[in-house]
């Protein structure tokens, strides 16, 4: 059985490029999401829609859970409509969730960063109800798979926010790295 979850932090280039090798993920596409009051979103014209990234992702490797545990691993959650170079509300930090149990989970999440103290700010990641995700122009599909030396400013910061202990998962609140 899969699911999707659908990500936004920077520019949707490195998100997909890292979240495409992690176990369970089936199927990554980019695209525009998060202004309901605009159809047809452009690169060159995309109003208040956000780069994201579809996740597709088999729940027999992976969960909802350790997909968000790795984005938070990816991108600086702290930093308000930028990453990197890349600056504007099209670069926010943002999750979309399909019903209440993925906000609450996300909201949990959200907890669990903002324990661990590793980011020297709060987390400022939207958590954004998903309405519909526009497929990005063909060139931006697999962009960095296309282009390995092409920009990206998304690079693995942390290891894991969770911990295995027995048959359950915990928050890691042991510092692992200060950014």
């Amino acid at each position: 059985m899969t699911k999707k979850i659908v990500l936004a932090g920077g520019c949707f280039w490195g998100l997909q490029d890292l979240i495409r090798k992690q176990a369970g993920v089936v199927k990554t596409i980019v695209g525009y999401t998060g202004d309901p009051s605009m159809t047809n979103p452009t690169w060159m014209n995309h109003g208040g829609h956000v780069e994201a990234v579809e996740i597709e992702y088999d729940t027999e490797k992976t969960s909802y859970k350790n997909l968000l545990d790795f984005f938070f691993q990816i991108h600086n959650p702290t930093t308000l409509n930028q990453q990197g170079n890349d600056r504007g509300t099209s670069y926010r930090s943002a999750i979309f969730y399909g019903n209440e149990e993925e906000k609450k989970e996300a909201e949990n999440f959200i907890q669990i960063v903002n324990d661990s103290k590793r980011w020297k700010d709060p987390v400022v990641t939207t958590l954004e109800p998903l309405t519909k995700l526009y497929l990005a122009e063909d060139f931006h599909q697999d962009y960095l798979e296309k282009n390995p030396g092409g920009y990206t400013c998304h690079a693995i910061y942390f290891d894991s926010y969770l911990t295995q202990v027995g048959d359950s998962i915990e928050s890691n609140k042991h510092i692992i790295y200060t950014y």
